[in-house]
C-alpha cells in the first residue's frame, strides 16, 4: 500500500493543485486581447539578450551524477521585465550523442506545483536512446517551487489533509465547512505569501520556459509536457510559436479559457467513471488474492457502501491526516488509486481492512515544509489564472447535481477550492487555444483516465486544430507515454520526438 497510501498524505500538495473553477465569462474579444497582450510581452522577452548560466553538479544523491543544474534570473512580473527578479532552478543532461544533437528537450511537469528538476535524472532515462542522442534533456522547478524561488502559505497542518484540500463535501452535502476552509486558507495566502504569490500563473510560467530557452541559446525548443504541464505546454505553444520545435503534450487537460483548472476539476467525475469498471473487473477476478466480490457489478455499490458507513463511523488511522480513515479520504484514495492500475492492489487492500475494521499504520508523511510549498504554488497557479465564482449557494447547486449523477466522487470536482475567496484578481483573462502557429504538436492520451479524461484532451485538439494530430490508446491510468500507455502509443511519440515523423491524421492505437 506504500505508493496509495503516501499520495493520500502527498496529494495535499499535487493533486490540490492538479486539477481544479464559476467560469469568468471573458468574451471571446477580451481574451483575444489579452492573448495579443501575452503575445507582445512575449515577443519583447525572447529579444532579452541570453543570460549566461552556471552549470555545477546538482545537490542531493537522487540525481545522475551526469545532471547539472543552474539557476537564471527572470522578472518577478513581466509587466515590469526590469523590477524585481526571481530565480528558476533548471538542470540539464547533455545528449549522449553530440554529434546526433539537434537541441533541448524540456521535460514540464505537472501539478500545477509538480517539480520537475530531476526529470532529466529519472522519466528522461526512459527515453529511447534516439531521443537521448538527439536532445539535451532538460529539465525545471516551476516559479515559486523548490529550488526556485519559494513561496509558501503557511496552511494549518489540519488544512494540508487532502480531503479538505481536495473540496469534498460533508457526508450530508453541505459545502459549509468548504467555504470556511477556503477563506481560511486563502487568507493564509494573503498573510503569508509575499508579492511573487501575486504572479505564479500559467502564462507566467510560459514566459519563463522562454528565458530558459534564450538562456541555453536555442533558437526553437522541444518539449514533453505531462498532465497540467500540457496546458502550460499549449500556452507556451500560442504565445511563442515560431519558438517551438517538437511538442508532445500527454494526458491533456481541456483549455477552456472560462474555466481553467475548475474545469480541470469537474472533469475527475466523468473520469472516475471511466476509470472505475476497470478496477471493478480487476477486483473481480477468480484468483485475485485482493479479491472484493464475486463479480465486476458487485464493486461498485461495495465500494459506496463503505464510503457512506465511513461516513457515519471512521476508523482510526494511525499516522494519517485527518489521524482517520472517513468516507471522504476512501474517496480520495480511490481517486488516488485510479491513476495507475499498479495501485488497485493497494486500494483493496484498504477496502478489505477497512471492512475488518484494522488498518495498518500510515508511512511516514513527506516534509511538511516542501508540502506547504507545493500546495502554495499549485493554489496560487490555479486561482490566479482564472477568477473563480464566490456563491456558496452556486457550489451548492454544482455539488448536488454532481453527486446525483456521479456518486463516486460525491459531489467534489464541483465544490470550492480556496480560490473561492481568493483575495486577489487574475491579473488578466487567460490564453485562449488557437490554431494559429506551426503543425508541430502531437498529443498521446489513455481513454479511460480519471484525472486528465479523454473528452477534455479532444477539447484541447479540436482548439490546435490543424497544429496537432492526436493519438488516443487504448489504455488505463494516468501519464500515457512510458508509462500507462500501450506499446503503440510508445513507439508513436518516440518516433516522432527523435525524427519529426508524426501520424498524418488522429489516431487509435488498440
Amino acid at each position: 500500500m506504500t505508493k496509495t497510501k503516501r499520495t493520500v498524505t502527498l496529494l495535499a500538495a499535487s493533486a490540490a493543485a492538479l486539477t481544479l473553477t464559476t467560469p469568468l465569462a471573458a468574451s471571446a474579444s477580451s481574451t483575444t486581447a489579452t492573448s495579443a497582450t501575452s503575445a507582445t510581452t512575449a515577443t519583447t522577452a525572447t529579444r532579452m539578450p541570453a543570460a549566461a548560466l552556471d552549470w555545477t553538479p546538482c545537490a542531493g544523491h537522487g540525481p545522475d551524477s551526469r545532471q547539472e543544474c543552474a539557476t537564471l534570473d527572470v522578472p518577478m512580473d513581466y509587466a515590469h521585465p526590469d523590477g524585481e527578479k526571481i530565480e528558476i532552478a533548471i538542470s540539464r543532461i547533455r545528449s549522449e550523442k553530440p554529434s546526433a544533437r539537434r537541441g533541448a528537450l524540456l521535460l514540464i511537469p505537472g501539478g500545477p506545483g509538480g517539480s520537475g528538476i530531476d526529470a532529466p535524472s529519472r522519466k528522461g532515462q526512459k527515453l529511447p536512446q534516439s531521443v537521448r542522442d538527439s536532445h539535451d534533456l532538460i529539465g525545471l522547478d516551476p516559479r515559486g517551487l523548490g529550488r526556485s524561488t519559494p513561496v509558501t502559505c503557511g496552511f494549518e497542518h489540519a488544512d494540508l489533509a487532502t480531503s479538505r484540500l481536495r473540496p469534498w463535501p460533508a457526508p450530508d452535502g453541505s459545502v459549509t465547512e468548504n467555504m470556511a476552509i477556503a477563506k481560511r486558507t486563502a487568507d493564509a495566502c494573503a498573510r503569508n505569501g509575499g508579492e511573487l504569490l501575486r504572479h505564479i500563473s500559467t502564462a507566467d510560467n510560459a514566459r519563463d520556459i522562454d528565458r530558459i530557452r534564450a538562456a541555453l541559446g536555442e533558437e526553437k525548443l522541444s518539449a514533453w509536457a505531462v498532465s497540467y504541464g500540457t496546458y502550460v505546454g499549449a500556452v507556451y505553444s500560442q504565445l511563442f510559436p515560431r519558438r517551438t520545435d517538437r511538442i508532445v503534450l500527454d494526458s491533456n487537460d481541456d483549455p477552456d479559457p472560462a474555466r481553467v483548472g475548475r474545469g480541470w476539476l469537474a472533469a475527475h467525475e466523468r473520469g472516475v467513471e471511466d476509470t472505475f469498471p476497470e478496477f471493478a473487473a480487476w477486483a473481480a477476478t477468480p484468483g485475485n488474492k485482493y479479491r472484493l466480490a464475486r463479480t465486476a457489478a458487485e464493486v461498485r455499490p461495495l465500494f459506496l457502501r463503505l464510503a457512506a458507513r465511513l461516513d457515519r463511523a471512521p476508523i482510526p488511522w494511525e499516522g494519517a491526516n485527518p489521524a482517520e480513515l472517513n468516507g471522504n479520504v476512501l474517496r480520495q484514495t480511490m481517486l488516488n488509486a485510479m491513476d495507475d492500475p499498479d495501485d488497485f492492489p493497494a486500494l483493496a487492500q484498504l477496502i478489505l481492512g477497512a471492512q475488518e475494521g484494522s488498518l495498518p499504520s500510515a508511512p511516514p508523511a513527506p516534509p511538511e515544509e516542501a508540502v506547504q510549498n507545493t500546495v502554495a504554488v499549485g493554489s496560487a497557479t490555479l486561482c490566479n489564472d482564472v477568477a473563480w465564482p464566490r456563491s456558496a449557494a452556486g457550489y451548492q447547486k454544482g455539488a448536488a447535481a454532481s453527486r446525483a449523477a456521479f456518486p463516486l466522487t460525491a459531489g467534489m470536482p464541483r465544490n470550492a477550492m480556496l480560490c473561492a475567496a481568493w483575495p486577489f484578481e487574475p491579473k488578466g483573462a487567460p490564453v485562449r487555444i488557437s490554431d494559429r502557429g506551426p503543425s508541430n504538436i502531437l498529443l498521446v492520451q489513455n481513454e479511460r483516465d480519471p484525472n486528465t479524461p479523454l473528452a477534455g484532451a479532444r477539447k484541447l485538439r479540436e482548439a490546435l486544430g490543424r497544429r496537432a494530430t492526436m493519438v488516443t490508446v487504448d489504455a488505463t491510468g494516468h501519464d500515457s507515454y512510458l508509462a500507462n500507455g500501450n506499446a503503440c502509443g510508445d513507439r508513436t511519440v518516440s518516433r516522432f520526438l527523435a525524427t519529426g515523423e508524426r501520424p498524418d491524421h488522429d489516431t487509435y492505437c488498440s
